[in-house]
C-alpha cells in the first residue's frame, strides 16, 4: 500500500478560527511520519494539470482560482484562498490522481492525504470549504485512461454536491452517498437517483443526525455493497471524511473510529471483490484533530492487511436507518432489479 502526501498543505491558510485549519495538515504529517517509520511507502504528491483540471471544471473557473495566488480572498461564507491556496489545491488533486495512477499499475490500495478537501466544488464554483474536487478530477482522470466504471464512495458527513453533479447523468460513474440530513449543503435526498443515462448512477442514503456505527453497517452491508458488486467497477475512489464521528465539532453523527474502519474494511472488501484491490483514498473532512489523526491512523492499518471476511453486523440502535432502507430501495427499484430486493 503507498501513502501520498506532504507538509505542503499546510501552506492553504483560511482564517484563524476557521475549521479546515492547517494544523489538519499537521496531524496528516505526523500520521505520515509513523507510516514511514514502521516501514511504509510514502511518496510526494504531484500537482495537477489545467487539462486534468478542466475535464471537469470550467477553463473560467480554473483561471479564477489561477488568479487568487498571492492574495487572500473569501468565495463563500465559509470558503478561502490564501496566497499559496492555488498551488496547494492543484497540488491535492494532483495527489488525487496519483493515487489513481499508483493503484492501477500496482494492484494495491493508495492513500492521498490532502487539504482542502475537495467534493463540494462543483464545474465552476467553490464552496464548502473546497476549491478543486480531488476525487472527482481524479474519477474522470481514470476514465481517460480507459477505465470503463468507476465508483466513489462518501462517507463524509456532508453530501458531496459536486461529485455528485458533476456525474449525474454519467452512466460510467456510480457515486454512493451516506451523509447527514437534512444538513449543509442541503443536497442529497434519497430521490436524487441520477438523470438522463446516468439514472440509478447516484445512490444516496441520507442518514439522520445521531446516527451511529450500527447503522452505517446496516447500510453498507444492504445498500452499498450489493449495489457495488452489481456496477462491477474497475476501480473504486473513497471520500473519506471523518467528520461523521463523535466526536467532530460540526457534524451530529456518532460515529466511532471503529465504526469508520468497519466502513473502510467494507470498501476494502468490495475492492478485493469487484476490481483487484485497486482502491483510491482521498480525505475529505474530519475537524476534531484527536479524532481525525485516529481515523488517519485506522484507515492506513485497514489497508495495509489483507481483506478480511464480512464479520458479524455491528451493534447497536439502527432506528435512524430502518426507514431509510425501504426508501432506498423503492427509489432504485427501477435501476436494480433483482439487487435491492
Amino acid at each position: 500500500m503507498r501513502l501520498i502526501g506532504s507538509e505542503r498543505f499546510s501552506r492553504h491558510q483560511p482564517p484563524d478560527g476557521h475549521p479546515e485549519q492547517p494544523a489538519r495538515a499537521r496531524v496528516m504529517a505526523d500520521v505520515s511520519h509513523r507510516w514511514v517509520e514502521a516501514g511504509g511507502l510514502l511518496t510526494p504528491p504531484r500537482v495537477a494539470t489545467r487539462d486534468e483540471l478542466t475535464r471537469l471544471h470550467s477553463p473560467s473557473y480554473v483561471d479564477r482560482i489561477e488568479k487568487t495566488a498571492g492574495r487572500q480572498l473569501q468565495h463563500d461564507p465559509d470558503t478561502y484562498t490564501s496566497p499559496d491556496s492555488y498551488d496547494v489545491a492543484r497540488l491535492a488533486a494532483g495527489a488525487a490522481i496519483a493515487a489513481v495512477e499508483y493503484t492501477l499499475a500496482e494492484g494495491t490500495a493508495a492513500v492521498a492525504f490532502v487539504r482542502p478537501p475537495g467534493h463540494h466544488a462543483e464545474a465552476d464554483r467553490a464552496m464548502g470549504f473546497c476549491l478543486f474536487n480531488n476525487v472527482a478530477v481524479a474519477a474522470a482522470s481514470a476514465r481517460a485512461a480507459g477505465l470503463d466504471r468507476v465508483a466513489v464512495i462518501d462517507y463524509d458527513v456532508h453530501h458531496g454536491n459536486g461529485t455528485q453533479w458533476m456525474f449525474y447523468d454519467d452512466p460510467t460513474v456510480l457515486y454512493v452517498s451516506l451523509h447527514q440530513y437534512p444538513f449543509y449543503p442541503g443536497t442529497g435526498a434519497v430521490n436524487d437517483v441520477g438523470r438522463s443515462n446516468g439514472l440509478g448512477c447516484t445512490l444516496n442514503i441520507p442518514l439522520q443526525a445521531g446516527a451511529g456505527d450500527a447503522d452505517y453497517d446496516r447500510a453498507m452491508r444492504e445498500l452499498v455493497e450489493p449495489v457495488v458488486t452489481a456496477f462491477d467497477p474497475e476501480l473504486i475512489l473513497l471520500s473519506a471524511g471523518y467528520d461523521a464521528h463523535i466526536q467532530d465539532p460540526l457534524g451530529g453523527m456518532e460515529l466511532s473510529t471503529e465504526g469508520y474502519t468497519a466502513m473502510t474494511a467494507h470498501v476494502q472488501r468490495l475492492a478485493a471483490r469487484c476490481c483487484g484491490n485497486r482502491m483510491a483514498v482521498v480525505t475529505e473532512g474530519g475537524y476534531d484533530l484527536s479524532a481525525l489523526e485516529s481515523c488517519l491512523d485506522s484507515t492506513l492499518q485497514q489497508l495495509a492487511g489483507r481483506p478480511a471476511g464480512m464479520g458479524s453486523p455491528l451493534r447497536g440502535d439502527t432506528r435512524r436507518i430502518d426507514e431509510v432502507i425501504p426508501a432506498v430501495k423503492r427509489a432504485h427499484a427501477l435501476y436494480w432489479p433483482g439487487v435491492l430486493s
